[in-house]
């Protein structure tokens, strides 16, 4: 291997890392809020590039059904509890948001042609159709059980995990897709080329990452949900709801999944399973910061890229087995550098 054959695929490794960061991110900010390890993460990405696939050949992505049926089923369980306590504004709210919301963005796409839309707007689409699901995942799957163990939300987590992947191939069927690129466009740097599409992901990535920064940084909400995260007792004492913290939590992290599967459509064909081996990657990269610290779990998913890349350069039939070792050393020094504490009542 010469310097520039390593530079392309260190090349490759960062673009890789970049996604992966975003998912390690969401993953240790859905911990940190809710203590679930969030397996159906990957689903995400999945769904964003497949649902961006499926308005690009100009069809309804089957993503909307889903987006429908789940609000209707949230619209029946707060929609009960509303009219129990003759609370007309919630119900009208869990109207508006579960059901009409998903029938408008039906109809809209009924009555245009979404292969005929500009990327930008088909992103959009895919973002309001796919992100609106985190939310009513946490409020049929997890608020239910917000107050269990981390045992009870991880076995949570594989029964939605394997529902969405069951449902995904439902929906998409066993093919794979691609979607066009964001930028078709490439530039000469010394002996590498980097593509406009490379240029997006790592673009989109930093901007995703300094605006999560500002937002836990300088809006209340955000100052809210780090609280939460510190302290959710405390949190609830002060008056800031931990179920509207947990519908919020899932809300980004169904935005940075979406966001990381529309990033990543371009570069590789993904299938309605695609997302799970991604989210494990992401998963790896959060344990690396122990599911609490974000430069940490990002520092890390930069080595995961790294390493995966330089795997299938030098044994690529042993790519993931390689990727996946890695979180052995980071357990063995975290278990000898750390002191056992009881869970949280």
């Amino acid at each position: 291997m010469d310097l520039q054959i390593a530079l392309l695929i260190g090349q490759d490794g960062v673009t890789s890392g970049a996604i992966y960061a975003l998912l390690a991110l969401a993953l240790v900010l859905v911990f940190a809020v809710t203590r679930a390890i969030y397996i159906p993460q990957g689903e995400y990405v999945a769904y964003g590039a497949l649902t961006l696939a499926t308005l690009q050949s100009g069809a309804l992505p089957a993503t909307l059904w889903l987006l429908m049926g789940a609000g209707l089923a949230v619209t029946v369980i707060d929609g009960v509890a509303a009219i129990r306590k003759r609370d007309g504004r919630a119900w009208g709210a869990t109207l508006g948001w579960n059901v009409a919301y998903p029938a408008v963005l039906v109809l809209t796409l009924s009555a245009l042609s979404p292969a005929q839309l500009p990327m930008a707007l088909q992103i959009l689409l895919t973002l309001a159709i796919v992100v609106p699901i985190g939310p009513m995942i946490y409020r049929l799957a997890y608020q239910p059980v917000a107050e269990a163990s981390v045992l009870v939300l991880l076995i949570v987590s594989v029964a939605v995990h394997v529902v969405l992947v069951g449902l995904g191939l439902l929906f998409f069927g066993a093919e794979g897709s691609r979607t066009a690129p964001l930028w078709d466009a490439s530039f000469a740097v010394g002996w590498m080329t980097v593509s406009g599409q490379q240029i997006c992901v790592l673009a989109a990535s930093a901007a995703l990452i300094v605006g999560l920064y500002l937002f836990f940084e300088k809006t209340l909400y955000g100052k809210a949900l780090r609280a939460t995260a510190i302290n959710r007792n405390g949190a609830r004492l002060m008056g800031f709801s931990p179920v509207f913290a947990g519908r919020l939590t899932f809300l980004l992290a169904a935005f940075i999944g979406t966001l990381s599967g529309v990033l990543i459509a371009p570069v590789t064909t993904v299938y309605y399973d695609t997302g799970f081996l991604i989210g494990l990657k992401g998963f790896v990269a959060a344990i690396v910061g122990g599911l609490a610290s974000y430069p940490l779990a990002a520092a890390g998913a930069l080595i995961v890229g790294l390493l995966e890349s330089f795997a299938s350069f030098w044994a690529s039939a042993y790519k993931e087995a390689i990727v996946f070792t890695l979180i052995i050393p980071v357990l063995m020094w975290r278990s000898l550098h750390s002191h056992g504490i009881d869970e949280e009542a």
